[in-house]
């Protein structure tokens, strides 16, 4: 495992980073983008090992926080367990053929790529929000075709993920919102896919030793208090004032990613 080696004030940086990105997980969803964001900046590991380091603390963010949506109700319904279901599985191969991709896309790109998904996202959300547009697709998981459409989305959202680096809320909650998915029920769902992308993407990242385990411990426990708070935070703020700041984070962020 790669030993980084970080002076005192970059310690207390990268916690204190990994704390606000664990409310950002369960308060909006794209919060563990900004865990990918720090370690991608600040210190002075590869690619593989930003996006291998960032989904091994994703695994306890991910199980915390389906237990605090569990425990608040939004994942105790059958629709909720039947969305949380096809959206893990099919999540899997997607894991899978994302972490292998990644050994092959260049530094500069990787901070492309990663930009240009969080402006893109945004823009779509707060153009929606504003214009208080329907839903691209009413999803109706009882029946088939939005079992094969949530499959579908499940599988991209595998591949972006473990890519990327970014745990599985920050695209799956606004792809689940466009698809008409309550917020709370957004963010309960994208939990428990997130277990199982962050799984899969770090295994083929240990394979291929690209997980830090010094930098895992420095943000790891952080970012659990964090998802803690931010599930609280979420139960007191207006679901519609939630997606607004969901769009502004992911296009405030974007530019700085492309650089």
């Amino acid at each position: 495992m790669l030993d980084v080696t970080i002076g005192v004030p970059l310690i207390i940086l990268l916690v204190a980073i990994a704390f606000l990105s664990g409310i950002g997980i369960t308060t909006i969803g794209p919060g563990g983008i900004f865990l990918t964001i720090a370690l991608y900046s600040l210190t002075p590991v590869s690619s593989g090992t930003v996006a291998g380091t960032a989904h091994a603390t994703f695994i306890s963010a991910g199980l915390v926080g389906s237990a605090v949506y569990v425990h608040s109700g939004e994942m105790k319904t059958g629709e909720a367990r039947m969305m949380a279901l096809i959206l893990s599985l099919s999540s899997i191969i997607g894991a899978l053929i994302g972490t292998y991709v990644n050994s092959f896309v260049p530094r500069t790109i990787f901070g492309l790529l990663l930009g240009i998904v969080a402006m893109s996202t945004g823009i779509t959300i707060i153009y929606r929000e504003r214009r208080d547009l329907s839903p691209v697709y009413q999803l109706n998981v009882a029946r088939r075709e939005g079992q094969v459409i949530l499959g579908v989305l499940g599988f991209a959202l595998g591949v972006i993920s473990s890519l990327l680096g970014v745990g599985g809320p920050v695209i799956a909650v606004p792809a689940l919102i466009l698809i008409g998915v309550p917020m709370l029920l957004a963010l309960a769902v994208a939990q428990v896919q997130s277990i199982i992308i962050a799984t899969f993407a770090t295994t083929g990242y240990l394979i291929q030793d690209n997980v830090s385990v010094p930098l895992v411990a420095l943000v790891g426990l952080p970012l659990l208090a964090g998802v803690v708070v931010g599930w609280k935070v979420a139960h007191l703020i207006d679901p519609a004032r939630l997606k607004t700041v969901l769009g502004i984070v992911l296009i405030v962020v974007g530019p700085y990613l492309t650089l």
